[in-house]
C-alpha cells in the first residue's frame, strides 16, 4: 500500500477534499493519511463531520488575530515533523490557502511528490485575490502532479511551461460533493429561514469574504444589497456572514432594520448547499460558489473585478460586476425584472465537472507512484 497524506485546512479545502478522501479509502492501493491544519477550525470540523472524515491529525495552527507570516510560520514548524515521521509517498494539497503554499514547499524541501488538486487556476493579477494568487502559482512550482479542474487551467500550467504529462483534467471535486448533497434531504437549523423556505419566498443569497474586498468595497455591498431589498420587500435576502468581524462590521450596519434580510452565522456545508438550491440569485465573491451555482442553474453575480474562474462567465451563467453600489443594484435588478435574461443565465450547463472527478484524480495518483493508469480527461460534453 502507498501512503498518501492529503492536508488541509479551511472549509472550502474540506469540501473539495472529502469526495478525495472517500475514494483514496475505497482504493485497494492507496492508504490516506488525512491531517489537518486547523486553518478555520469549527467551519472545517461540519465539514468533516457531514461527510463522515476523522483526520488522523490535527496540527490546531490557527490563532485569532495571526498575521499571515505568523500562520506561515506555524504550519512550517508544525507539519514539517510530521512529513518526517510518517514519510508519505505522496501528499495532496487543495486550492490556494496558505495551507496549501507551505505544505507544498515543506514537501519539496523532503523530495516528497506533491499532488495539487484544482491546478492552474490563475487570475492574472498576483494581489487578487489576495494572498490565493501567489499561493497557488508558489505551490504549482513544486508540484509533481497536477489535478486541472477544466482545460483552461491545464491551458494555464501549459502556458507556464508545465510539462503536459503532469497534468491531468479531473473536472472539479466541490461538483463530487455538491451533487452528493444536493441529494439528501436538509432543513435548516435557523427558525426564519426553514419558515420562509417551506413558504418558498423568493430568496437572494449573499456571501462576501474576499480579504480585497475588506474595508471601503464591503461597505458598499451592504448598501447596494440594502438598496436591493428595500426596492423588492417581497424578496429575502439571506447573508451568512462569515466568522471574521471585519466582514460583518462592514456589511451590517447598512441591512440590519431591514425586515427582509437576515444575517446569519455561517451555515453548514449541507445547509448552504440547499441555501444556493433554494435561491434564486446568487450575489458573491466566492470561488467555490462560482463553481457550483450553475449546477444548481442558478445566475450568479460575481462582487470582484477578475475571476480565475472564467469558463461559468463564458458559459454565461456568471457575471462579473465588481463592488460599485449602482452595478450592483443594477445588474441584481435586471435579473429580477427580466424573465429572458433570468432564463439564459439559469441555464443548467456546468462546465467544471460531472461528479467523477475523485475517481480521476485517485487514478492519476495511482499512476504518479506506478500503481495503476490514469482515466481519460473531464470535458464539458461529458456532463
Amino acid at each position: 500500500m502507498k501512503r498518501v497524506m492529503v492536508i488541509y485546512g479551511t472549509r472550502p479545502e474540506a469540501v473539495k477534499m472529502a469526495p478525495l478522501i472517500k475514494a483514496l479509502e475505497a482504493s485497494p492501493v492507496l492508504e490516506p493519511f488525512v491531517v489537518s491544519t486547523g486553518q478555520h477550525q469549527e467551519m472545517m470540523d461540519q465539514v468533516n463531520r457531514w461527510f463522515g472524515i476523522k483526520p488522523d491529525l490535527d496540527l490546531k495552527v490557527f490563532k485569532h488575530g495571526s498575521t499571515l507570516n505568523e500562520l506561515t510560520a506555524r504550519i512550517a514548524s508544525l507539519l514539517d515533523p510530521v512529513l518526517e515521521e510518517t514519510k508519505p509517498d505522496a501528499v495532496v494539497v487543495q486550492g490556494d490557502t496558505t495551507t496549501v503554499a507551505i505544505a507544498a514547499i515543506a514537501c519539496f524541501y523532503r523530495l516528497i511528490p506533491v499532488v495539487h488538486l484544482e491546478a492552474g487556476l490563475r487570475s492574472g493579477d498576483i494581489h487578487s485575490p489576495f494572498p490565493e494568487e501567489a499561493n497557488r502559482r508558489i505551490a504549482g512550482q513544486v508540484t509533481s502532479l497536477h489535478l486541472a479542474p477544466t482545460t483552461t487551467s491545464r491551458d494555464n500550467l501549459l502556458r507556464e511551461n508545465v510539462d503536459p504529462a503532469k497534468i491531468v483534467v479531473t473536472g472539479n471535486t466541490v461538483i463530487d460533493a455538491l451533487n452528493w448533497t444536493a441529494a439528501h434531504d436538509v432543513q435548516f437549523s435557523d427558525k426564519r429561514l426553514r419558515k420562509e423556505h417551506e413558504a418558498d419566498r423568493p430568496m437572494i443569497l449573499l456571501t462576501t469574504h474576499r480579504r480585497e474586498n475588506w474595508g471601503e468595497p464591503m461597505r458598499r455591498i451592504g448598501e447596494a444589497v440594502a438598496t436591493v431589498a428595500q426596492n423588492y420587500p417581497e424578496y429575502l435576502v439571506v447573508f451568512p456572514a462569515h466568522k471574521n468581524p471585519l466582514v460583518r462590521e462592514q456589511v451590517e450596519p447598512a441591512v440590519k432594520d431591514l425586515d427582509n434580510v437576515v444575517v446569519t452565522d455561517p451555515l453548514e456545508y449541507s445547509e448552504f448547499v440547499h441555501a444556493q438550491k433554494w435561491a434564486r440569485i446568487i450575489l458573491t465573491d466566492s470561488g467555490g460558489v462560482q463553481e457550483e451555482a450553475p449546477s444548481l442553474a442558478k445566475p450568479v453575480l460575481v462582487l470582484r473585478d477578475n475571476t480565475e474562474r472564467p469558463e461559468a462567465v463564458e458559459a454565461g451563467t456568471v457575471k462579473l460586476i465588481g463592488t460599485e453600489v449602482s452595478k450592483i443594484v443594477e445588474a441584481t435588478s435586471s435579473l429580477i425584472d427580466d424573465l429572458a435574461l433570468y432564463e439564459s443565465m439559469a441555464r443548467a450547463t456546468n462546465p467544471y465537472g460531472d461528479g467523477r472527478a475523485a475517481e480521476r484524480s485517485v487514478a492519476a495518483i495511482c499512476e504518479l507512484l506506478a500503481v495503476g493508469k490514469r482515466l481519460s480527461d473531464f470535458t464539458p460534453s461529458s456532463v
